[in-house]
């Protein structure tokens, strides 16, 4: 029995967070919503403000994590970031969309991990 798409996409939220931690991000929140859509992961990594697109893949999936993000998504991950910034106070004044893309196997371990700094631009 292997993990449904709603445990394997918050399996890769807890990897992702653990990881980007390790790597200096400091995270001021996760799954903020707004009418633009979600963003996985608000965090700040030096002089930036990061919102990271966390995904998740199991092995029986075709295709790469990042390769599965649509021109659409990608839209309203910028759109998200835009409305973020704009209602929030005191932030970065750079800030960048990573994507963090995940494969894990049916057991939930890790095989693959990998960030890609400013994955999506305007």
């Amino acid at each position: 029995m292997g993990m449904n798409r709603k445990d394997v996409g918050k399996l890769g939220e807890k990897l992702a967070q653990r990881f980007l931690k390790k790597r200096g991000y400091h995270i001021y929140e996760t799954n903020f919503y707004c009418q633009a859509g979600e963003i996985d992961i608000v965090a700040r990594r030096r002089d930036y403000l990061v919102f990271i697109e966390v995904r998740t893949k199991s092995n029986l999936d075709f295709g790469t994590p990042e390769e599965s993000i649509t021109a659409s998504k990608k839209k309203r991950l910028i759109s998200s970031s835009l409305h973020y910034i704009n209602t929030h106070h005191g932030l970065p004044s750079s800030w960048r969309i990573d994507v963090v893309a995940i494969e894990i196997n049916d057991k939930g371990k890790t095989k693959r991990i990998e960030l890609i700094e400013n994955a999506i631009t305007l």
